[in-house]
């Protein structure tokens, strides 16, 4: 009797600890979900940044390219505004304060806010602006005749924060080339 009373509670704490182990994985598979959804949304915002503002913009507007000076209004910089070493994401993105633009909450509880900034030292022509160029072409080119030369792009970085339900923060970036 005294070994089935053992054996009893022996099952008893094992069957708790299983239960508080499943209860801690659902948590973490719950916070991870949250992440992702996270992170989706940021991607999806940068998209959106991208396409309906980026490339409509990246035009001729009555003789002067818009992406040539700052728009507060539409989270862009013509200047590239870099974290300085050692400094974390929140810190950076505190010091963003008035240039971001912040879009509508979606179904899934992610507030996005981002910030485009041309990869340039100063507004203007990016030709005369000390802009990003790509790197060099490395190829099996014949020795001694030079390899193409690729068209002139500048450079643009799409920076979003996103947070979401259960205090979940995120941060996503993409470079590309216009």
């Amino acid at each position: 009797m005294l070994v089935a009373l053992i054996v009893l509670i022996a099952l008893t704490l094992a069957g708790l600890a299983l239960i508080r182990s499943v209860d801690t994985t659902n948590l973490i598979a719950g916070n991870m979900s949250f992440h992702e959804s996270a992170v989706h949304a940021g991607e999806r915002s940068t998209e959106l940044a991208v396409t309906n503002w980026l490339q409509p913009n990246n035009q001729t507007a009555a003789g002067k390219i818009v992406l040539y000076d700052h728009n507060a209004a539409n989270g862009y910089r013509a200047v590239r505004a870099d974290p300085a070493t050692g400094v974390s994401l929140d810190v950076y993105w505190a010091s963003l304060a008035g240039q971001t633009l912040t879009g509508a909450t979606d179904v899934a509880g992610n507030t996005v806010s981002y910030v485009i900034h041309r990869l340039c030292d100063a507004t203007g022509d990016p030709l005369l602006a000390s802009c990003s160029k790509p790197p060099a072409i490395n190829g099996p080119f014949t020795i001694g005749v030079p390899g193409p030369t690729p068209p002139p792009q500048v450079y643009y970085r799409v920076t979003a924060r996103i947070v979401g339900p259960r205090n979940t923060v995120a941060y996503t970036q993409a470079i590309l080339a216009l």
